[in-house]
């Protein structure tokens, strides 16, 4: 139908469609994508002039930062679909005076365009400084051993009195890039959910199957190929008699080194795969049984396998592993001193009198539950208010009238505190160190003489003490004085009867032998 005015018929509007993303929804998107960008490039800019590395900035700026940006376009994008839809039913479009069209003539507008400009300038800031300190956060050392992980609280406390106390946990149980950073943080999410629940492990034993290799953590700040060479060592020890006698030990630790560049390969760590490689098979979690090892000589290409008469397996049906240094330093910062041991070192610096009469064997018995009468079995602390309540009651009662009761009941206490965790069912036991051979099996897991080569001849050397270490001196008084530069055969302070060379360890085994 014509119109009677002759007026031609307007063009059909364009849809504006930029006009679609003046919504409430998509505006608060661009908000927060800004805001995340900004955490990002301040982040990066952190991680990029930082003096050191910090794992977790991985996860903060690649992770955590892109994860609020791509959440801040879906709003955007969710506010535009929205926004199509409600044009589509014939609504009109917000750039014609609906909703969001500021006229700053009037006060309320200019109010509302203030308050909204203040509010994400504000929440920009706060995301900025939230990120900063997040980022501090969560590199502490409380971060992990505190405020997440409750259950390692046996860990925290042995890690802070280990050689490695100021080494942050991340550096070794995380490590430095965002792969790595959200493998540990799905396994935290998975411990988080057990943590909630309290049906977690007592105790909390190492899965040595996910362990990071010692390449990207004990080699990261200690030099495989460096030759140590010799290491003088002194151990003071005191037998568990009446006058509480003292045996001292001193030896020289021939730790040599595995580089021919640098020295001679001898030594104990001659083990170390730089010129050697050693392979093994172990048939338990804790790596203390070890049936078969195989070494290299990588200078040489010569190839040794050795296996004890009992296993008969075929080995492409076990795992094989590479020896490295956390084989030998399994417990390089959480280490859990056994009693005997931590009792020697009370004493040795002072802090248990040594003089007072069985002091030796009565605090061991006494960290180890053995608070009974004579021939009664050993007590299992429940918590350690528990343990220290027994460990006062018990002393107190075998020195009534000692004036340094109050000394010797609180040294006792700080031992316990420092190396037994009742509520986690954790100690030395359970968390053997490998080091060495005197409470634990350590070195004799292979040098037992049982490991026989395939010629049936030959064994992994086992009572040949000299080969990694000298005992230049021992027992006490004048007898420290007769140095040996050749070393001296080991004179046990007990007698042995017919036992010539036996694996220490069965006999000590870090306490009082019943």
């Amino acid at each position: 139908m014509s119109d009677p005015n002759n007026t031609p018929a307007s063009p059909a509007a364009k849809p504006n469609r930029m006009a679609r993303f003046r919504n409430w929804l998509s505006l608060a998107g661009v908000v927060l994508a800004i805001s995340a960008f900004f955490a990002f490039v301040l982040l990066f800019a952190v991680d990029l002039f930082a003096t050191h590395a910090n794992p977790y900035m991985g996860i903060l700026a690649y992770v955590v930062a892109p994860m609020f940006l791509l959440m801040g376009l879906a709003m955007v994008i969710t506010g535009y679909v929205l926004e199509s839809r409600r044009i589509r039913k014939g609504l009109p479009e917000r750039d014609k005076g609906f909703v969001l069209k500021v006229d700053l003539s009037r006060k309320r507008d200019r109010k509302l365009l203030v308050g909204f400009v203040g509010g994400s300038l504000g929440f920009i800031f706060l995301t900025a400084l939230g990120s900063y300190q997040t980022y501090h956060l969560t590199e502490t050392n409380s971060f992990c051993g505190e405020t997440c992980h409750l259950p390692m609280d046996p860990q925290f406390k042995a890690y802070q009195h280990s050689a490695h106390a100021k080494v942050a946990c991340v550096a070794c149980h995380v490590g430095p890039g965002a792969g790595n950073y959200i493998r540990t943080k799905i396994s935290g999410v998975r411990q988080l959910y057990h943590t909630i629940l309290g049906d977690f492990n007592r105790p909390i034993r190492l899965h040595n199957v996910n362990q990071r290799p010692a390449m990207e953590t004990c080699q990261s700040c200690h030099w495989s190929q460096k030759h140590t060479g010799d290491v003088q060592r002194s151990y003071k020890r005191f037998l568990a008699d009446e006058t509480n006698t003292p045996f001292t030990v001193n030896m020289v630790m021939k730790v040599g080194g595995s580089d021919p560049v640098r020295g001679p390969v001898e030594g104990i760590h001659s083990h170390m795969n730089v010129n050697n490689k050693v392979e093994f098979i172990a048939l338990d979690p804790d790596r203390v049984k070890i049936p078969w090892v195989r070494t290299t000589n990588l200078a040489t290409g010569q190839v040794t396998e050795y296996r004890t008469p009992e296993f008969k397996d075929d080995i492409s049906k076990h795992d094989i592993r590479v020896m490295d240094c956390m084989d030998c330093h399994n417990r390089p910062s959480h280490k859990f001193m056994t009693p005997n041991a931590a009792v020697d070192l009370a004493m040795g610096y002072g802090r248990i009198n040594p003089s007072i009469p069985w002091v030796k064997n009565k605090v061991v018995k006494a960290l180890t539950g053995l608070v009974g009468e004579e021939g009664e079995k050993a007590v299992t602390y429940a918590t350690r208010e528990d343990a220290e309540k027994q460990i006062d009651r018990f002393l107190r009662k075998e020195y009534p009238d000692l004036k340094e009761i109050d000394t010797l009941v609180e040294q006792a206490k700080i031992i316990y505190n420092t190396n037994f965790y009742p509520e986690m069912k954790a100690d030395w036991r359970v968390h053997p160190d490998h080091i060495g051979h005197k409470d634990g099996p350590g070195c004799f897991r292979c040098h037992d003489g049982q490991h026989l080569a395939t010629d049936g001849k030959t064994s992994i050397k086992a009572s040949d003490c000299n080969a990694c270490h000298i005992i230049t001196s021992q027992g006490n008084g004048a007898d420290l004085e007769k140095l040996s530069p050749k070393g001296v055969i080991f004179n046990h302070p007990m007698d042995m009867g017919e036992m010539e060379t036996p694996n220490c360890s069965e006999c000590h085994t870090g306490q009082l032998q019943e």
